[in-house]
């Protein structure tokens, strides 16, 4: 087998950019690019789960719910991964909903039965894949440890930094209804926060359009979760698997 990588202009999916040509051109045969527009449902909780979405751009928001409504997100995804990962394990069905969060973004889609078919030819793709598993299980970990022990400003500040870095821009469009959903908390709550970090400068919002002002104070009021999220996914892009 060739080792060469392509070099699809079009393909900015970390997993799909580090695999060699011919495995990237035979998945590539059995996908679809589609369009991702903000607030998109792409899953329920329960839901069988018929296709797979590599992101090129956006973010998607792993949510869980419980019985009586509240729901919290327990991980997120962008370009360096994958929506229905754990088709490849065998568990067909999403045990969270699955909400594009930001912007409009694109993705390739692809049929549970063609990502299971790769996976198990036991090439570069399943050692992607299983990495990048282990890297979500280290992000959701993570979500629960935030979710308990820190406080809702701490954690605002570290999903706008995490947005940020998602989108590669200062601004980004999110509703109060949405951050709330987010981070399981009242909406009012969510309406003080973002009113006392904007009276301190550190993000302007209007009318569901937020801009960082100042990334470096924002990070200093943000808890360690950013950093922790933010080098666990640098070690999975920057893993010589991704780049040799």
């Amino acid at each position: 087998m060739s080792l060469q990588r392509h070099t699809d202009p079009l393909t900015r999916n970390r997993i799909l950019t580090a695999l060699p040509r011919e495995e990237y051109e035979r998945l590539l045969a059995r996908m679809t690019l589609v369009q991702l527009p903000r607030g998109k449902r792409l899953y329920y909780a329960g839901q069988p789960l018929r296709h797979a979405y590599f992101l090129n751009s956006g973010m998607v928001s792993l949510v869980s719910t419980s019985q009586t409504g509240s729901s919290v997100e327990i991980g997120m995804v962008g370009d360096e991964g994958c929506v229905g990962a754990p088709i490849i394990l065998g568990m067909p069905v999403t045990p969270y909903e699955v909400n594009v969060q930001l912007e409009v973004g694109s993705a390739y889609r692809v049929g549970a039965e063609e990502i299971q078919e790769e996976f198990n030819r036991g090439g570069k793709f399943q050692e992607l894949m299983l990495k990048y598993i282990h890297m979500m299980l280290t992000q959701i970990t993570q979500s629960a440890l935030c979710n308990r022990f820190h406080t809702v400003e701490e954690r605002l500040c570290r999903w706008f930094l995490i947005a940020r870095d998602r989108v590669n821009s200062n601004t980004f469009t999110l509703t109060h209804e949405s951050i709330a959903q987010i981070l399981g908390t009242p909406r009012t709550g969510v309406t003080m926060i973002a009113g006392h970090l904007q009276k301190e400068g550190l993000i302007s919002y209007s009318r569901g359009r937020i801009t960082i002002l100042d990334p470096k104070r924002l990070q200093s009021v943000a808890c360690e979760c950013y950093e922790i999220t933010r080098e666990s996914i640098g070690d999975f892009t920057q893993n010589r698997s991704l780049v040799a």
